[in-house]
């Protein structure tokens, strides 16, 4: 079998030999001048053996100079063939990532029943979850790529139809600053009525939070919530909003911006 270099135009990915010749010259070109072929044999999981064959071929080609025991360089031939070969494989991993993984799209959804991998399944938004439901009875259909019992996760791809649920709707309350009367200012006990109301509650600011607690609750969201009060109102959750009067107008911009129905309403002190 012979170890010279592969110089024809083509991936590296074409043949075992043509990559490890890349891989090969990559680590020449990292440790020169001083090579360790023992090193690059660990690096690469081959023999050193092999790695003194490879070297001989790419000495041959003239893509590696010999510069005495141990010690080679990458010509600028080499360095050429690998630019070469990088800006192929560069291509190569674009095509994949913008062209074929996104045309294989795959979600995952929460089982509701036994699926197995291959069976078409039914796809319903319900408590702000993607639901998979075995049969093709739904306005939204898919392919399981993943079996699952009830409860689990499943791998669903090539989407049919679309998921019939309605937009959640967001109940703002404003809380002043605690130079305006804070928390005090807010009924706590008309904040905890409108609580049972929704599904999810948000609080933004120590005012918010203070509120809650007057009004026994326990917040689902202390962080990040405008994205996050968007997130659930887009996923069909109604949300009560408790936010300090300062940080209030960052989340009704975002809601406006993405079409979700809001509300404010101004509880005032009991």
């Amino acid at each position: 079998m012979s170890d010279s270099v592969e110089g024809e135009p083509g991936s590296v990915l074409d043949s075992k030999r043509a990559a490890t010749q890349y891989r090969i010259l990559v680590q020449i070109a990292d440790r020169q001048p001083a090579v360790s072929q023992q090193e690059v044999a660990d690096a690469i999981g081959i023999t050193s053996q092999a790695v003194s064959n490879y070297l001989q071929g790419l000495v041959d080609q003239g893509w590696v100079e010999k510069l005495g025991r141990g010690r080679y360089e990458v010509t600028k031939e080499g360095v050429d063939w690998l630019i070469s070969r990088t800006d192929g494989l560069r291509e190569l991993v674009s095509h994949v990532s913008e062209e074929v993984i996104d045309e294989v799209e795959v979600e995952s959804a929460l089982a509701t029943g036994s699926i197995d991998e291959g069976d078409r399944i039914s796809l319903t938004m319900r408590d702000g979850v993607l639901r998979a439901a075995p049969g093709e009875e739904g306005s939204a259909t898919a392919v399981a790529v993943t079996a699952a019992d009830a409860g689990q996760e499943v791998g669903v791809t090539d989407f049919e139809g679309v998921v019939d649920y309605e937009l959640g709707a967001v109940t703002a309350v404003p809380v002043p600053s605690v130079r305006n009367g804070g928390s005090r200012a807010v009924d706590a006990a008309r904040v905890a009525e409108l609580a049972g109301d929704h599904d999810l509650l948000a609080v933004a600011g120590p005012e918010a939070l203070a509120l809650a607690r007057a009004a026994d609750l326990d917040p689902d969201v202390r962080f990040g919530t405008p994205e996050a009060v968007r997130e659930a109102a887009a996923k069909g959750l109604d949300v009560l909003l408790l936010a300090a009067s300062d940080r209030l107008s960052t989340h009704t911009d975002k809601l406006r911006d993405d079409g979700i129905s809001y509300e404010v309403v101004e509880p005032g002190a009991d």
